[in-house]
């Protein structure tokens, strides 16, 4: 079968979750491409396995953005999901919804209907939100968010009196919203890994009107008559043709997506001709507007047991080995960013500026041109992290060949705007002044590697640009808006200029939310998927 009602290219966290909801109605017939393998891997679905796909050119895309004049000319690595589940089967594991500003923001940008309480209940119609034990906390949804704090690492109480030391709100459960430092979610079921291909695409596999094909990589979107009809793809070495009789969505990510479009024509007219690639429609915001959360890792000895005594140890790796083997419990079974949250940087900050990550963990990369796994230190030790949460700097994506396999220029951009400087010396105090309450200071076994309190503002500024790096939440390379002069998809995610296209993925954020992008991602599949089925 070659024809189809809806082809979905990408079947990452928001691609599984159309795959499922566009099949539901049997009369439907839905085609999945997907450039990766399938998830159904041990490090994949292993949640500490996110180490050992990190540099998987099997399951990851493995892409280097350009030399970054902001970074001191640095090229920075930008891992993303080439797999069934897409980053939700390589990430680590944290699920945090932001906050409602960032969809009001959405909104106030002029794209009616995606405000926050609009929102909500999408994020609660898919969200399974389990306690210890697997005990039901909220919704009965298809994706499983857990809250296996009792599973952290006991050094956590330490940053729990942190907080009080700072007179900073704080939870000793995890949240999904809200100020403070608190334990995070995670996407995990029964000590496996819950990734939208778990939760969504494997259980409608068994629908005959649904068709997934993986190590399917898309050359080209067919236009014809100013409507999207088919996709171009190369299977097993093979080209393949596929018509689409209903809508084509693209959901292969913030990457993916703009240089797809640009392959196919849609696009920076100038770009485009200069690859001798024939313009559809010209579309100069395809690949602009990207955004993307930059931190750094500030590292620390402990004077006390951490995950480094567990994790950076043969003998007791193979016991913590051992136990998830038999219980799917233990170290294994969770991730290392185990506390964290939204937080001001200043009292007087107009809104949660900072996004904390506190990991009971130490480990460095010494040379990152090998791209190899990266061991936890011997000695214990902790890290404490920071980035910003709505950072002001833009990057793009941009094709470089008229060859899908050949991958485009990433520009992340970092520390353009002078705003972004700013608060990056502003975060950095705020992580001083935890590192000088009494809390942390009984917890330290050496001074702070970087003592950011007796540092100048240059050299701060100075270490970020030598050491930072993205977090991994590139977004709004085509961004959504009310007018095609700015924007690639309309409120209802239609591509500007092409009938029976749609973009459904981090790409079409206005703005870039507050926090890890993973759930905003899914539930922007999930509106989308009302908005295709509705139309």
């Amino acid at each position: 079968m070659t024809a189809f009602d809806y082809i979905i290219i990408g079947g990452g966290s928001a691609g599984c979750v159309l795959a499922d909801k566009l099949s539901a109605d049997r009369r439907n017939r839905v085609l999945l491409l997907e450039a990766g393998p399938s998830d159904r891997r041990f490090w994949v679905r292993t949640p500490i396995g996110y180490g050992a796909t990190f540099y998987d050119k099997s399951v990851n895309w493995c892409f280097d953005t350009q030399p970054e004049d902001g970074l001191g000319g640095r090229v920075v690595y930008m891992p993303r999901g080439k797999v069934l589940g897409g980053s939700s089967s390589i990430n680590a594991l944290v699920y945090h919804r932001g906050q409602p500003d960032d969809y009001d923001d959405w909104q106030r940008a002029g794209n009616p209907g995606w405000d926050y309480q609009s929102l909500v209940p999408f994020f609660e119609s898919y969200e399974n939100t389990v306690g210890p034990k697997d005990q039901p906390i909220k919704g009965q949804g298809k994706l499983t968010i857990c809250d296996v704090s009792d599973q952290y690492h006991p050094i956590k109480s330490v940053f729990f009196e942190m907080s009080r030391d700072l007179q900073m709100p704080y939870k000793e459960r995890c949240q999904m919203l809200g100020e403070g430092v608190y334990p995070y979610y995670i996407t995990t079921r029964n000590g496996m890994r819950c990734s939208t291909a778990t939760a969504f695409l494997w259980p409608a596999t068994k629908r005959p009107n649904l068709r997934v094909m993986t190590g399917a990589t898309v050359t080209k979107i067919t236009i014809k008559d100013g409507r999207a009809i088919g996709v171009e793809a190369r299977h097993k070495g093979q080209s393949k043709t596929f018509q689409a009789h209903g809508e084509i969505i693209l959901a292969a990510g913030a990457i993916g997506s703009p240089h797809i479009l640009q392959l196919s024509g849609i696009g920076p007219a100038a770009l485009c001709r200069s690859y001798g690639i024939d313009v559809i429609c010209d579309q100069p915001n395809v690949g602009q507007h990207m955004q993307d959360h930059i931190g750094i890792n500030y590292f620390h000895d402990a004077n006390r047991p951490t995950l480094n005594n567990v994790l950076g140890s043969w003998p007791q790796l193979m016991l913590a080995g051992l136990r998830y083997i038999l219980q799917r419990q233990g170290p294994l079974s969770i991730g290392v960013n185990q506390l964290g949250g939204l937080v001001r940087s200043t009292p007087d900050a107009a809104r949660l500026d900072t996004q904390l990550y506190i990991n009971p963990i130490t480990y460095r990369v010494t040379e990152p041109h090998k791209r190899r796994l990266t061991k936890p230190d011997k000695a214990p030790g902790f890290i404490m992290s920071f980035n910003a949460c709505r950072p002001y700097s833009t990057g793009s994506v941009r094709l470089v060949a008229a060859d899908a396999s050949v991958a485009p220029a990433i520009l992340g951009n970092y520390l353009d705007d002078q705003r972004d400087i700013v608060d990056v010396v502003r975060m950095a105090r705020f992580i001083g002044r935890m590192q000088s309450t009494p809390a942390v200071q009984r917890l330290l076994a050496a001074p702070p590697e970087t003592d950011l309190l007796a540092m100048s503002d240059d050299a701060i500024i100075a270490d970020f640009r030598q050491r930072s790096g993205t977090v991994f939440h590139p977004c709004g390379t085509c961004r959504m808006g009310p007018d095609s002069r700015q924007s690639v998809v309309d409120p209802n995610l239609r591509v500007y200029g092409v009938d029976g296209l749609r973009v459904a993925d981090a790409s079409v954020f206005p703005n870039i939310t507050s926090a890890n992008t993973n759930a905003p991602t899914i539930m922007v599949a999930h509106k989308a998927a009302d908005l295709i089925l509705n139309s």
